[in-house]
């Protein structure tokens, strides 16, 4: 028999069972959406975070204090205050460090802010004009803090575009003096809204002289990471082992593995975010499979009731002379239909949900360069998937319904 009449009959009887084939394609559906949303969002998260990094400048290095992380036992021993003035007066010695352009230390801390009766919580960053060149902002109301306010631990900030709003309003903030731990501080600058960059909210931020914050806010001595910029891409390597050498040579480190150190650069920050996404998009994909096979089994099943239901059809069919590969092709065809419809649905609400998403990351989330990702790779992957469940498990149903002997079906009741 050819191919389409099989499929009109196999249709017709779909049609006949518009609740079952409904709820038989249910599980398809959500394994199907969950691999598109992983994918789309995935591939959508790497590419922000990617840029985020990229933002950063191909020439920019980051030291930070403690080793690398060896295993999981290992997070709660590797912190260190190995970063301090010493050290950031050694990296900036060309003699140490060659091809070094600029070197800026900074510190960071949460709290509380207040202008008269109104406050907030929010990040407060201590850095210079260097961390003002890296993130690519400058104050749009106001000026940047000078070299001589950080020498001076000058009480000074520029604040994010809703630190303004919300405590100024309207009003101009602008030689104004805020609160942070009791101590008075001068607004000096208003930064544009910005979005989120290299994974921080700039407009929910208060920027001041790295010295004022660690000296004054926070009574430390060490600094939590040291920013270097490199004179061209090129050098960039060359620096990273000139500030290990330097480094292990002032803290007596022979070990690389005891280093108390790290030095980090965006190809290496890319090379692990593209790792570590790649094996969370696969462990998703697992998880959401888990679904695609609970619906493969709930095929099987509908199917098998379906054989039971018809035996009567299926008798008569063969009666009249279809063959045990018609009745093998037509229950499988009804099931690649359920399946292929099943994915379709699943492709068309995954993606309806990941723009929702990524709608929802963009605009409530602060994170303007999210981009809506729909890989046609994941549409050709789930109608294939869908179709390759519908053949694994509806294969057995139908073998089920062709091995029916033709007489004892037609006396089936």
């Amino acid at each position: 028999m050819r191919l389409f009449p099989q499929f009109k009959i196999a249709a017709g009887g779909l049609r006949t069972h518009k609740s079952r084939s409904a709820l038989t394609i249910l599980g398809i559906v959500i394994g199907i959406m969950a691999i598109i949303m992983v994918m789309a969002i995935g591939k959508g998260a790497e590419d922000l975070i990617l840029d985020q990094i990229r933002g950063m400048g191909s020439r920019t290095l980051s030291v930070e204090p403690g080793r690398m992380p060896q295993g999981l036992s290992d997070f709660a021993e590797v912190y260190t205050e190995s970063l301090k003035d010493r050290e950031v007066t050694a990296i900036k010695n060309k003699n140490n460090v060659r091809g070094n352009n600029e070197v800026a230390p900074f510190v960071y801390m949460n709290g509380t802010i207040s202008y008269q009766n109104e406050k907030m919580r929010t990040l407060i960053e201590g850095a210079d004009q260097l961390w003002m060149d890296i993130m690519d902002v400058e104050p749009e109301e106001g000026a940047m803090f000078s070299d001589s306010d950080v020498k001076q631990m000058a009480r000074v900030a520029v604040i994010g575009s809703n630190v303004k709003e919300e405590l100024f309003g309207d009003s101009d903030a602008i030689g104004q003096r805020i609160k942070i731990k009791n101590i008075n501080v001068k607004v000096i600058g208003v930064l544009p809204p910005t979005g989120v960059k290299m994974m921080m909210d700039v407009d929910d931020i208060v920027v001041m002289p790295y010295t004022t914050v660690q000296k004054i806010l926070m009574g430390i001595s060490h600094y939590h990471a040291i920013l270097v910029e490199a004179e061209t891409e090129e050098l960039v390597p060359l620096i990273a082992e000139d500030i290990k050498i330097t480094l292990r040579e002032m803290h007596g480190i022979t070990d690389p593995d005891k280093d108390d150190f790290h030095v980090g650069t965006m190809e290496d920050a890319m090379e692990i975010i593209g790792s570590v996404t790649s094996v969370l998009t696969l462990l998703l994909i697992a998880v959401a499979a888990i679904s695609l096979l609970v619906g493969g089994i709930g095929i099987m099943n509908i199917m098998l009731v379906s054989v039971t239901e018809r035996t009567r059809e299926i008798g008569l069919r063969k009666a009249i002379g279809a063959t045990k590969t018609d009745i093998i092709t037509q229950f499988l065809i009804e099931a690649v239909i359920l399946t292929i419809l099943g994915g379709i649905i699943g492709i068309a609400i995954g993606a309806a949900l990941t723009w929702v998403v990524g709608f929802g990351i963009r605009e409530i989330g602060g994170f303007v360069s999210w981009r809506f990702f729909f890989p046609m790779s994941a549409v050709a992957l789930g109608v294939g998937v869908a179709a390759a469940i519908g053949l694994i498990f509806g294969l057995y149903p139908a073998r089920q319904a062709a091995s029916k002997s033709p007489i004892e079906a037609l006396r089936y009741e």
